[in-house]
């Protein structure tokens, strides 16, 4: 519901009144007095000073963000009054038998944005103190940040001595304790700052790599979270590598990118991160398992949306959002909600993040394995629960209309969530009213900011932890001596257990595995017995015996790890043994395994995984194939036709099928038309090769692939015209499907294309939009194109790029908001608009995206963008992918 201000509304009086009674008892609800309550006379003081929206001035220069110039700011709230910590606690509305704690705030620290601890409990803090002190930005481009290193001197969790560990930053990023110091990302660099004398000051350093992030890159957008996980590499969120420690040298390896802020780990290594409106998704398996073959296209066990419910519910109206603007609209006879309820709170996350996997020993039984999700445009952090059936996570909101923790007070912003060493949550808290960069700031949230007062102060900024009722938490602090510190993993608080790997296995003591391998035979919980495993596979001490122990454990977490870290050439006897384990997990792990090893056995004990497991396994299967899918296929289809449902319903004949597109080598794809039509006509295995090359699968998890331009083939495929001739409707559906993708010489319809050239003011365009595409796009799309799952949907072969120019122009100066099909998978965006990018930026861009990455598409020329804006000026809200549909009138040609 919108509450119009506008004089000339007749409904003013009673529309204002209901939303006078709303905030009223939003502020009655409040447990403390702290934060003034809002009365009827304040709204209507606020109401009464503010400007007509129809008569407003613009409100400053070109907001990057776009959306309404002259906006009306739905429930108008008098500008809240700064908190000092102990007041900021009074706050907050916990569940009972919780209560708030301050263990760092200003003066000490500012602006903190994340945090890490060393083995002693010392704590290291990102302090993005040149972050937006102002709507404008202003002083963002001065190295005035800094990461400090907290103690705690009593060892009870209160820091009270700081010291500036290294200063001169140019808003970094992330923060990670190793070793003598920690690794800290400040765009371009990921470095490991050395204090070797041990006076909390970093005296050396050396460049981990120097393209982690894109120096002057949108901060929104880069990666962070350099995270130690558990198999003993270096992860981080938003990142195409990670990293690993060995002999004192860091080796890179390919990795998934992978969420926007924020990286955390289950107690089984399990990755789990989230984009600002995707709560939360995991990798069910390594990436490093599909990263083996790039012609597998769909990778169903990555980046898995766990949260589908993006709800939120705050305890105040928070009005103070980037798109607060859009209102609750009907489309079709069906609701399409708005970013705000009628009461005026957040409906729906916007700029979620910092996730942790709550794996202390300080709360309740039920709150172990929890993820705790910071909300801080909803001044909140929610509390979800995982489940897990046949390999699957879901996560489900641990309450009901309601969250584990809210704040009244707009100043309250989350941005980060962790265990900590005395088993404690821990709030990173950035502390300020503007959290939105400006170069996606809307008019109508910098009229919220201004009007409101919201941005002073900029140099608060606090940290909490959550502590239930009574306790006294300690810290632990790692032993100094190595041989002590094996008997640490088996600890009940996962921080604990992750600090003693990773510090044994930078020390590589090798005199402590002994200790090691008993913990990973005996250790009383799985947790404990999976850690112990990945420390001896850090220290290289993993041994035959040691894992066909693990592969005999009675919890299957066990066996799957087990599984994982096996080598076949040893163990090849024992693993076929779990072809028939009761957990799908383990299966599946095995399949992975399995999969190119070039041994009867192996094949005979992968036929047995994929025939009797899901449509992942099919992807299993493939994943250790790279250019040899179409052999394997081949053998497979050779086999006795006896249960073709089987082989079929596991997804590896589509799988297989689609890596052979997907590989793009005419002679291969014509030779698996050749056994498609070899096939019995419409029998199941003809009908799974030919979902495969459509790139349709049965994973629910799985995306439609896609294979780029047409393939033109030596000569016409005859199995395939034969099939175009079947009465069979799928078939023929089907057949129609993959038509496109092939082409040959004299084929029916078919010119071949011409690509012209780009003119030299062409390629100055396409230079200019690869320049710009390196520093602002490319974070959420990739250098590839490909986007990234839960945040940014693929370029490469996209109809919205590749299309009517006019739709991708609109995209990119006005923002997309719903759902949208892309390259057969659909998307569910809040994409902002970019309008303070000109007309020949905009051309740029486009011009490039259009004509990377093997596209073939015509250039955008300024003028035509000119054209485009001029005919959609009057527009102040995203559009949807059903109004894109529609071209737009232009008064000159399109671009050619």
């Amino acid at each position: 519901m919108r509450t119009p201000f506008s004089s000339a509304s007749p409904f003013l009086a009673t529309t204002l009144a209901a939303a006078l009674l709303l905030c009223a008892a939003f502020a009655e609800k409040a447990d403390s007095g702290t934060n003034p309550k809002l009365t009827v006379a304040d709204a209507k003081t606020t109401a009464a000073d503010a400007k007509p929206a129809d008569t407003a001035e613009p409100i400053g220069p070109k907001r990057a963000g776009g959306g309404p110039t002259n906006p009306e700011i739905h429930f108008p709230l008098p500008p809240p009054r700064p908190l000092s910590p102990q007041e900021e606690i009074k706050t907050f509305k916990l569940p009972p038998g919780f209560h708030a704690e301050v263990v760092a705030s200003e003066p000490m620290i500012e602006t903190p944005t994340a945090i890490s601890w060393d083995d002693q409990g010392r704590m290291y803090v990102v302090e993005m103190r040149g972050y937006m002190h102002d709507v404008e930005g202003t002083g963002e481009d001065q190295p005035t940040c800094r990461i400090s290193r907290l103690e705690s001197t009593k060892g009870d969790g209160i820091y009270d001595k700081s010291t500036v560990f290294v200063d001169h930053l140019l808003l970094p990023r992330a923060v990670m304790a190793l070793g003598d110091g920690a690794l800290v990302s400040e765009p371009p660099n990921l470095v490991w700052y050395h204090d070797t004398n041990g006076d909390g000051v970093a005296d050396k350093q050396e460049i981990v790599t120097d393209k982690f992030a894109t120096k002057g890159g949108q901060p929104e957008h880069m990666a962070n979270s350099p995270t130690w996980m558990m198999d003993n590499w270096i992860g981080s969120a938003g990142y195409t590598s990670r990293f690993r420690l060995q002999g004192g040298q860091f080796l890179k390896q390919e990795d998934s990118p992978f969420g926007q802020w924020g990286l955390t780990q289950d107690d089984w290594g399990r990755e789990y991160t989230n984009s600002n409106s995707d709560l939360l998704r995991a990798h069910l398996v390594p990436p490093s398992y599909y990263l083996r073959n790039n012609h597998l296209a769909n990778r169903s066990g990555l980046a898995v949306q766990v949260m589908k419910d993006q709800s939120c519910w705050p305890s105040v109206p928070t009005p103070g959002v980037n798109r607060g603007y859009i209102e609750d609209t009907t489309k079709d006879g069906k609701l399409v909600k708005g970013t705000l309820r009628p009461n005026g709170t957040l409906q729906t996350v916007t700029a979620t993040c910092g996730p942790g996997v709550y794996r202390g020993d300080l709360f309740p039984k039920e709150y172990r394995g929890n993820v705790f999700i910071p909300e801080p445009a909803g001044n909140l952090v929610k509390r979800v629960t995982l489940s897990e059936k046949d390999g699957e996570i879901t996560a489900a909101n641990a309450y009901e209309g309601k969250e584990f923790l809210t704040s009244t007070d707009e100043r309250f912003r989350p941005v980060n969530a962790y265990t900590g060493p005395d088993g404690a949550l821990y709030i990173v808290d950035i502390g300020r009213g503007v959290i939105q960069h400006k170069g996606f700031l809307t008019y109508y949230l910098v009229k919220n900011i201004q009007d409101r007062k919201l941005e002073t102060p900029f140099n608060t900024g606090r940290i909490y932890r959550i502590v239930p009722d009574g306790a006294k938490p300690k810290l632990v602090r790692l032993p100094k001596e190595t041989a002590r510190i094996p008997a640490l993993l088996t600890h009940p608080n996962g921080w604990v257990r992750d600090t003693a790997q990773r510090v044994l296995v930078e020390r590589g003591d090798a005199a402590v595995a002994p200790e090691v391998k008993k913990v990973a035979a005996t250790g009383p919980t799985p947790q404990t017995r999976v850690q112990a495993l990945w420390t001896l596979e850090g220290l290289n001490a993993l041994t035959p015996e040691v894992i066909t122990t693990a592969l005999h454990d009675k919890n299957d977490k066990v066996r799957a790890a087990a599984v994982r870290l096996s080598d076949p050439a040893t163990a090849l006897p024992e693993l076929a043994k779990l072809a028939s384990d009761p957990s799908i997990e383990v299966r599946l792990h095995l399949a992975f395994k399995l999969s190119g090893v070039d041994d009867p056995q192996a094949a005979q004990t992968l036929l047995s995984l994929v025939e009797n497991g899901g449509p992942m396994f099919g992807e299993a299967a493939a994943s250790g194939l790279s250019g040899h899918e179409l052999e394997f296929l081949d053998t497979l289809l050779k086999l006795p036709a006896t249960d073709d449902g089987k082989l079929a319903k596991s997804e590896v004949l589509a799988t297989l099928a689609g890596c052979v597109m997907k590989e793009r080598k005419a002679a291969r794809v014509s030779h698996l038309l050749e056994l498609l039509g070899a096939q019995p006509a419409g029998g199941a295995r003809q009908l799974a090769l030919l979902n495969g090359m459509t790139g349709k699968t049965a994973s629910k998890n799985a995306k439609a692939a896609k294979f780029g331009n047409p393939l033109k083939l030596a000569s016409a495929p005859q199995a395939m015209i034969a099939l175009q001739a079947s009465k069979d409707a799928k078939i023929k559906a089907l057949v129609a499907r993959i038509d496109p993708l092939l082409v040959w010489s004299g084929k029916a319809g078919w010119v071949e294309p011409v690509v012209h050239p780009l003119t030299a003011d062409q390629q100055a365009l396409f230079d200019k939009g690869k320049t710009i595409y390196s520093t602002i796009c490319i974070a959420c799309h990739q250098p590839t194109g490909l986007g990234m799952a839960g945040l940014a949907p693929p370029l490469v072969d996209s109809e919205w790029v590749l299309g009517n120019p006019d739709r991708i122009i609109r995209i990119v100066t006005q923002g997309l908001s719903g759902p949208i099909d892309v390259v057969g998978n659909k998307w569910q965006l809040d994409m902002p608009g970019l309008p303070i990018f000109d007309d020949e930026q905009v051309a740029g861009i486009l011009t490039y995206i259009r004509r990377e990455w093997e596209h073939t598409g015509t250039p955008v020329t300024p003028s035509f963008v000119t054209s485009v804006r001029a005919a959609i000026k009057d527009r102040t809200k995203p559009w949807t992918a059903e109004e894109l549909k529609k071209p737009v009138e232009v008064k000159t040609v399109s671009a050619k």
